[in-house]
């Protein structure tokens, strides 16, 4: 893939929050149509990473483009050529499901002809069809979620965000959602897939970079990444992941971090 052309390009980017360095001038790119999974512990800056990356968080230092555009500069053309799964779901509990993607559609000024169009194919492949009539706030995790990707693709992104897509699903819920990217990448997405689950993150990533105390500590395909522990005999994502990052908790991470931080879900 090295000819590929890159549809992520990263600088130095760079994120402070008064002292507290959260993302520590990181530079990498992101094939065009590849699945690349972000990974790191808690508290190592993969979140805050995305978050530059979606243009909700300004970098303090540093350069990205997504889509061929520059997340400072022109985030109105980045947020129009991306999706965005985050951990928390977000949908209104008080809406139906059609109501729900109507909404969220309307805001990137879709047609309801446009957005049914959209929505149809992939509700129904999610298996959410009989549901669409439904009130959200009665919907399982599972289901929210499902409903969840479904609002991110309305715009048909070149590139989507999923920051922990199958956590606390059950086993069935997880494998459509897993099967779903993975048709979805051959169609032509670009994936960006940030989990704590290796198993995920082995089973759907070509390439995975490994973040912590907020800098790359590793980069490549899951493949050659095996060699950094070849003294296993059958290695794993997981054993790549404490070889680099260590096996010691990340528990007392936010007592670290300045009062600003706390509560943003930083990882």
């Amino acid at each position: 893939m090295d000819n590929t052309e890159n549809i992520i390009s990263v600088s130095n980017l760079t994120k402070k929050f008064k002292q507290f360095t959260a993302v520590d001038h990181i530079s990498f790119d992101v094939k065009k149509g590849e699945i690349f999974g972000f990974l790191g512990p808690n508290g190592a800056g993969k979140s805050t990473t995305i978050r530059m990356l979606v243009t909700l968080l300004s970098p303090t230092e540093g350069a990205a483009k997504v889509a061929g555009f520059d997340i400072i500069k022109q985030q109105d053309e980045v947020r129009s050529h991306i999706g965005l799964v985050a951990e928390k779901v977000i949908l209104y509990n008080h809406l139906t499901a059609d109501e729900n993607l109507e909404f969220f559609g309307s805001l990137y000024h879709l047609s309801k002809k446009t957005i049914w169009e959209r929505s149809d194919r992939w509700v129904e492949r999610l298996h959410m069809g009989q549901w669409r009539r439904s009130l959200v706030g009665n919907f399982s995790t599972g289901m929210k979620q499902r409903i969840n990707i479904v609002r991110a693709l309305l715009t048909e992104p070149e590139v989507l965000f999923l920051d922990e897509p199958t956590l606390g699903l059950d086993p069935q819920t997880t494998h459509v959602i897993r099967t779903f990217l993975q048709e979805l990448n051959q169609q032509g997405v670009t994936i960006v897939l940030t989990t704590h689950d290796m198993v995920e993150a082995e089973a759907l990533s070509g390439r995975v970079a490994i973040v912590d105390h907020g800098k790359i500590a590793a980069i490549d395909s899951v493949e050659n990444l095996f060699a950094l522990v070849s003294d296993i005999t059958k290695p794993t994502l997981q054993d790549v992941f404490l070889k680099v990052t260590g096996e010691e908790i990340r528990d007392s991470a936010n007592a670290k971090m300045p009062s600003t931080m706390r509560g943003m879900g930083h990882r």
